[in-house]
């Protein structure tokens, strides 16, 4: 399993998305598109908005970039760039796989995870899409139930924001 990353505009991917599925084979590849959901509160109302995990990029599964796959993506409106550029095309390798496949693993779409505190304030995931990934925590805000990850994708650093539930602990009497 071989995957490469397509950068477009981020206003664009649904739309890159739809028109690149239509245009290539999906028998010989596969675009996917990991999204998650986000709890959103507006004036007391909480909505559930569905957000990308990597803004803005695309992952193709497939064996190797043919003259022909390449030539369809870079045709189509909103195409900016395979990563780690055009001339140098390069899979997921080591930890960007890794991360990457971490979230495909649960789907295109993940939930929310589930999370509790311990007494030094310290948050522990129990299950959901971040467990696993407590390393990369950066901020927690329990206000809006939303911890923010740092991840990394070829080299390039990124912020996003997850939604959780929290369990607060039982004290003991």
């Amino acid at each position: 399993m071989t995957f490469y990353v397509i950068q477009v505009k981020s206003q664009k991917t649904g739309q890159y998305l739809e028109v690149t599925k239509k245009q290539l084979d999906e028998s010989t590849v596969k675009i996917l598109w990991p999204r998650r959901n986000l709890k959103i509160r507006k004036k007391g109302k909480w909505t559930t908005e569905l957000s990308p995990i990597f803004p803005g990029y695309l992952f193709l599964e497939t064996d190797t970039i043919t003259p022909e796959v390449f030539d369809t993506c870079r045709r189509i409106p909103g195409f900016i760039r395979f990563l780690k550029d055009n001339r140098h095309i390069t899979p997921l390798t080591g930890r960007d796989k890794e991360i990457v496949l971490h979230f495909l693993k649960l789907g295109e779409v993940v939930g929310s995870s589930i999370a509790t505190f311990d007494e030094k304030q310290m948050v522990r995931i129990i299950s959901g899409p971040l467990q696993g990934l407590e390393g990369c925590i950066v901020k927690v805000n329990r206000r809006k139930k939303r911890i923010k990850l740092k991840l990394e994708l070829y080299e390039n650093s990124f912020y996003i924001d997850f939604s959780f539930e929290s369990i607060e602990k039982i004290k003991k009497e």
